[in-house]
């Protein structure tokens, strides 16, 4: 049994072989753009974390190499403890340089190392006066610097220098790239920029525009633009910085995967987690009762995640936890997937929902209200009865979970007016459709064992407070 999603294997010879998501058109699109602009831009792949930016990537590059380009990857985040980012960068390429190129590369290296030279800071009165008490040490100091006007005429050819060299640098770029790769551009993948430390994530931006924007190199950026954004106003210090205007400054276009058709990868879940082990093993399947749970299952599943806000790392973690926690139920025993499945959901994406179930800190008003902004999104007329069954288990079991069993009533009485049960409670998903909710309510009543279970029974499972069967 899997309990992690392991990274997916991508072969040399067909790199989109084993994606689920269906994402080599997108990979083509890009490739296109590539080849109808080989002068050199820099491309953002934009898209939220959680969303396998970093597997397309991979699985493009090793397409890309297919076709015969030149790629480099850089993982940023991985890399972050180098300081000068331009001796990262550097030492991508040098990967790559070929022995009838390794002079021009080496002549490459020479002028960056130029660029990385740390200019010796002038000791001025300020600094000497900070640390150093001896007046006569001091003035000796200052004298060092001959003055202000020497100063300034040191850093004005210091810039002129710096100035000159990048130019030369960018020739020398240019030139090394041109000859190793016969003209086709150099395809330079950085992934993980928005999770490095903020002033390198900035800092390798400034290098790949100043340094790096040559001919023959196009640069593509593998980020999540919001959250580099708060790397930029981190660096900047400040909230009022238009991020997105800087960016743009960086990069000449900007990409974004499209979304996942909806049944898509919580069913490649489903099955790569191997539910149907347990729902359909051959003991559970001795109980009619219990028969249909891995279909239910997947109806809630598909009711939770295809709300746009759920990555799909989330769904891992959630599918991930849920399969652990499975392990821990008999094969007779009551899942309830409606519940179970929505308890795992909420854990990943609303822990603090869930913790003020779990510590009963709510109302059952209160826990209709929050059910509802979580599933708001997702309720019409063809999902109203699943979204109903759902808020119908969560509250039945709230309600036990709150009351002890001895002083434990139902959540309707008989009506002898009416002849039929009348439900204490109105129902969140439709208030006019009262008499449905009392119908579930009534159906799991029926098995006196279901209906009399609480949420803790849930809970100690998704916490991993029960033994798992072996």
């Amino acid at each position: 049994m899997k309990i992690k999603h392991l990274e997916i294997e991508i072969p040399n010879q067909n790199p989109f072989e084993n994606c689920k998501l269906e994402r080599k058109k997108y990979a083509d699109v890009l490739t296109n753009i590539i080849n109808s602009y080989t002068n050199g831009f820099v491309l953002a792949i934009n898209n939220k974390w959680g969303t396998g930016k970093t597997t397309f990537v991979n699985m493009w590059q090793q397409d890309l190499k297919n076709k015969g380009h030149k790629t480099v990857y850089f993982n940023a985040w991985e890399n972050d403890f180098e300081d000068n980012p331009l001796t990262a960068l550097m030492g991508e390429l040098k990967t790559l340089t070929k022995k009838s190129t390794e002079p021009e590369f080496k002549t490459t290296l020479k002028k960056a190392a130029i660029l990385s030279k740390n200019i010796a800071p002038i000791i001025v009165q300020a600094i000497a006066d900070k640390y150093i008490d001896t007046k006569g040490i001091k003035e000796a100091i200052v004298g060092v610097t001959k003055g202000l006007s020497d100063v300034f005429e040191n850093e004005v050819n210091e810039y002129a220098k710096k100035k000159k060299s990048i130019s030369e640098f960018k020739n020398s770029l240019s030139e090394f790239i041109a000859n190793t790769y016969e003209g086709k551009p150099l395809i330079f993948i950085i992934d993980e920029l928005d999770r490095c430390r903020p002033n390198y994530a900035v800092s390798i931006l400034e290098q790949v525009k100043h340094f790096f924007s040559v001919p023959n190199v196009v640069f593509v950026l593998s980020i999540d633009k919001t959250q580099l954004g708060n790397a930029v106003k981190g660096v900047y210090g400040s909230d009022f910085i238009d991020s997105d205007e800087y960016l743009r400054r960086f990069i000449d276009l900007e990409y974004s995967i499209p979304e996942p058709e909806a049944d898509v990868f919580y069913k490649y879940l489903f099955e790569y987690y191997q539910f149907n082990e347990f729902f359909d093993s051959a003991e559970r399947k001795q109980f009619h009762e219990l028969q249909s749970d891995g279909e239910h299952f997947l109806r809630v599943s598909k009711l939770l995640f295809t709300n746009k806000n759920i990555s799909l790392r989330q769904q891992e973690k959630i599918f991930g936890l849920a399969r652990v926690a499975l392990r821990s139920f008999n094969a007779n025993s009551y899942v309830v997937p409606h519940i179970f499945i929505f308890l795992a959901f909420i854990k990943i994406t609303n822990s603090e929902f869930y913790q003020n179930l779990k510590n009963k800190k709510l109302t059952i008003k209160q826990v209709q209200e929050k059910y509802l902004t979580i599933i708001e999104s997702n309720k019409n007329d063809d999902t109203e009865q699943e979204l109903m069954w759902l808020e119908v288990y969560l509250v039945n079991f709230y309600h036990n979970y709150l009351e002890s069993r001895h002083y434990r009533k139902r959540l309707y009485e008989y009506d002898s007016e009416n002849g039929s049960n009348k439900l204490l409670i109105d129902s969140i998903i439709n208030k006019e459709k009262n008499s449905s909710f009392v119908n579930i309510l009534e159906n799991i009543h029926r098995s006196h064992s279901k209906g009399d279970l609480d949420l803790g029974y849930f809970i100690n499972r998704l916490e991993l407070l029960e033994n798992l069967k072996t």
